[in-house]
């Protein structure tokens, strides 16, 4: 009787997995998490936000005009303390 088989299959994934590692290590091959950098709100920013909010303008337009994601400027209106998109 082998250690693996006593150890059941958890033992056989953590050997395969520690190999996978391992090539990669040799082969250089990581992946490397990709960051992204803030970009600060500008006055021409905050102006262009508080215009669109007024006129209803929905989130996802905002976003593809400002380059920026739906998530930040949800998040910047909320502390300008000002609606986005649709009201209810």
């Amino acid at each position: 009787m082998t250690i693996d088989m006593v150890m059941g299959s958890s033992c056989v994934f953590a050997k395969d997995k520690a190999l996978h590692a391992n090539m990669q290590s040799e082969i250089g091959e990581h992946h490397v998490a990709k960051t992204t950098k803030r970009k600060e709100y500008s006055k021409d920013d905050v102006k262009l936000l508080k215009a669109h909010s007024k006129d209803r303008t929905p989130v996802a337009r905002v976003s593809k005009l400002m380059k920026r994601s739906e998530g930040s400027l949800r998040q910047k209106a909320r502390t300008l303390g000002i609606g986005l998109g649709h009201q209810r």
